[in-house]
């Protein structure tokens, strides 16, 4: 077994690795290719906490056997509010980064609506239409656990772009269990992307569609992501949605 990983442990707050980001970078890479890589967002012992917690029924609303509902293999659960320190921080300081690009991908596919500055105004309108129930979750794989390929709709308003971070090490706590999206382009093949992290590191993502620029104009691709099969241990990750849902 080689040793844990500790020559990236990120310093300061949430929100201010969240901050420092590269954002001009990660606007960049989800334009040409539909996902963008944070490097890392946690540290080791918040990774640690996180994973966790996953034993404590209190602090969720509900689990998902993925087989019984024909996800794939494996289980989540999606945390209830008030979400934990951790993840409440997470959702509140990615989102006013990424609303900038939600809003401009809607303008360039023609869609009139717009997503407020504030995630907490955002989280009022999914309310009001009847989506209340918090959306943020954590994952738990084992051998042979995948998720098959899908979207985290969940109701009527959709915020565009999610994030997810892993919490495990790969090489040391699980082998497998790569993050993937496809892009399914208009009379066109679908195309793979595959994203390796590392611990503590995030991927922002489409939720289900994203604009391409295209020789005679902008248009509009589909969007999925899953996770390859894990061979081996166990791979916990934490999944950040910033709608709720009905």
């Amino acid at each position: 077994m080689r040793p844990r990983n500790q020559d990236h442990e990120p310093p300061g707050s949430v929100q201010g690795r969240v901050g420092d980001l590269n954002w001009p970078r990660l606007q960049q890479e989800l334009d040409a290719f539909g996902a963008a890589r944070t490097g890392p967002l946690l540290a080791g012992a918040e990774c640690a906490t996180l994973a966790r917690s996953y034993a404590d029924d209190s602090v969720f609303r509900s689990r998902i056997d993925m087989a019984r509902h024909g996800f794939g293999r494996g289980e989540y659960k999606y945390f209830a509010y008030p979400l934990p320190d951790l993840v409440a921080s997470l959702r509140a300081s990615l989102y006013p980064h990424l609303v900038h690009i939600a809003n401009r991908w809607n303008e360039m596919l023609g869609i009139e609506s717009r997503y407020p500055a504030e995630q907490q105004e955002f989280l009022a309108r999914c309310h009001a239409a009847g989506q209340t129930r918090p959306t943020p979750l954590l994952l738990r794989y084992g051998p042979g656990d995948y998720n098959c390929l899908h979207q985290d709709i969940y109701g009527e308003h959709v915020f565009p772009l999610q994030a997810a971070v892993l919490l495990s090490e790969p090489g040391l706590d699980f082998e497998g269990g790569e993050f993937a999206l496809t892009e399914q382009r208009p009379r066109m093949q679908s195309r793979l992307e595959v994203v390796s992290l590392g611990p503590g590191e995030g991927v922002i993502f489409p939720v289900h569609h994203r604009p391409v620029q295209g020789a005679k104009g902008v248009y509009r691709v589909t969007m999925r992501h899953g996770v390859s099969r894990l061979r081996a241990g166990r791979r916990h990750t934490l999944g950040i949605i910033f709608h709720d849902a009905t």
